[in-house]
């Protein structure tokens, strides 16, 4: 089992680090490192301390740390000793305001960095703008007791990526330092990248494991594909390849009794419509307009089920913990809003506990199917995309004969189901898994590199 130490500064010079014996035993160290910096130094027991590292302040002034009491994770390689993890979450949208550093997204980030005293982790958050690559060191943004404080560290064992948009992500210089970071520094990065939906769908498709779950889903190549799906399914939704939170989401719906088409989709100024028109060419000619169908997908409609005439799917996350494992995390129902093409809270979605809205025998049967699901799923989405996945919000459905459907999968999921008061302790338990990930991760690039970038 890992063990968590308190580190403690010695008011004198000494280049001495005082140890639990137990943490020295059979062990030659010499060096004591934190984050990219490390020092040479003496270890000698502290025998009257078991549960802490004891360090002067010339130790601490050279490794740049800054002294929060937290426990901290203590890694042993070679004759290193690490303290830490100290985990960099990179993002962008850096403002001036001391108390918003972050802007409108400084109270994620501060409830995200508040639990690391239950991780044993040592978190800051910082954009390219910070970081001095002469000196090897980060401008960093730490919350800690209820208030932001900015200290100069070392470059750190991890990061954790929380860029807020795919425009973001896209930016040259960011690319570049996302790449230099990786490479030149071998710095592990995990959450890379926003999922591209149709990338997603044709990667899963690949396995059979979970051919099952996926709706059939095909680029936008013309009015006769979709005619096809229609007469197959009834009803099918188009959406953006790069889409995110139901926007530019269409239902389009064949009435082959009447001929008519219907096309269920939320305007510009944030109002659902449903509309009626006599061929699918007047209907993709008026609500599309010039927009690019190129950039859509084309997938199957299915017949969820329903509560109280509206349609529900589900909010599914799953996180990899401290031993590298993937669990289910949260498990929230929701509920589309009158009219609306998607389940969305922002189009008018409630959102619920599983057990609100079906009774118990039918809820724990319901939760085990997409449990299941979504920790295949995530096995088998780690194992064909590139990069490090620490977590996914996947959004489920179950239809009419009770089979479970993949509608998408998000790297980096929405938060909009935990204001549910039931929900409010998972969503403490994601944002510690996905801190706690970065524990894991430390030990693999310390102990076991060859393991990560196979």
């Amino acid at each position: 089992m890992r063990k968590r130490y308190l580190i403690e500064i010695a008011q004198n010079d000494q280049m001495i680090v005082f140890c639990p014996p137990s943490l020295l035993q059979n062990k030659r160290i010499k060096r004591l490192a934190f984050g990219s910096k490390s020092i040479a130094a003496d270890f000698l027991p502290h025998p009257d301390q078991d549960d802490r590292i004891v360090i002067s302040r010339v130790i601490q002034k050279a490794l740049l740390f800054p002294h929060f009491k937290l426990p901290l994770h203590v890694f042993h390689e070679g004759e290193n000793l690490y303290i830490g993890p100290l985990v960099g979450i990179f993002t962008a949208g850096f403002t001036l305001d001391a108390d918003q550093p972050i802007g409108e997204r400084t109270h994620f980030f501060s409830k995200l960095l508040s639990v690391n005293k239950t991780v044993g982790a040592l978190p800051f958050v910082f954009g390219e703008q910070h970081i001095d690559w002469e000196q090897g060191t980060i401008e960093g943004y730490f919350y800690y007791q209820h208030g932001w404080q900015k200290h100069e560290i070392p470059f750190p064992n991890v990061i954790y990526d929380r860029l807020p948009n795919r425009r973001s992500e896209g930016i040259p210089k960011l690319i570049k330092v996302k790449e230099r970071l990786q490479k030149e520094y071998l710095i592990p990065w995990y959450n890379p990248g926003f999922f591209n939906k149709l990338d997603v769908y044709e990667r899963l498709q690949q396995e059979g494991s979970v051919e099952h779950y996926l709706p059939e889903t095909h680029p936008f190549t013309s009015f006769s594909l979709i005619e096809t799906m229609l007469s197959k399914y009834g009803h099918i939704f188009m959406k953006p390849k790069n889409g995110s939170l139901g926007l530019g989401v269409h239902q389009i719906i064949y009435d082959k009794y009447e001929g008519d088409y219907y096309c269920r989709y939320q305007d510009k100024s944030g109002v659902n419509r449903l509309r009626k028109f006599t061929t699918l060419e007047k209907l993709i000619h008026t609500v599309f307009g010039h927009q690019s169908l190129e950039r859509m997908i084309i997938q199957q409609g299915i017949h969820l089920l329903r509560e109280s005439t509206r349609p529900v799917d589900f909010r599914v996350h799953t996180n990899k913990d401290e031993f590298g494992n993937w669990r289910v995390t949260a498990l929230a129902a929701k509920i589309a809003g009158n009219g609306s093409v998607t389940t969305h809270k922002r189009n008018g979605g409630d959102i619920k506990t599983i057990h609100e809205i079906f009774p118990k025998e039918t809820a724990d049967l319901y939760t085990d199917k997409l449990s299941e699901a979504a920790l295949l799923l995530s096995e088998v989405l780690d194992k064909n995309i590139e990069g490090i996945i620490g977590e996914i919000g996947f959004d489920l459905g179950i239809d009419r004969n009770g089979a479970v459907w993949l509608f998408e999968a998000n790297s980096k999921p929405g938060r909009s189901i935990f204001t549910h008061p039931e929900l409010k302790k998972f969503d403490f338990l994601t944002r510690q898994l996905s801190l706690a990930f970065a524990v894991f991760l430390t030990e693999q690039s310390l102990l076991h590199p060859e393991e990560l970038y196979l």
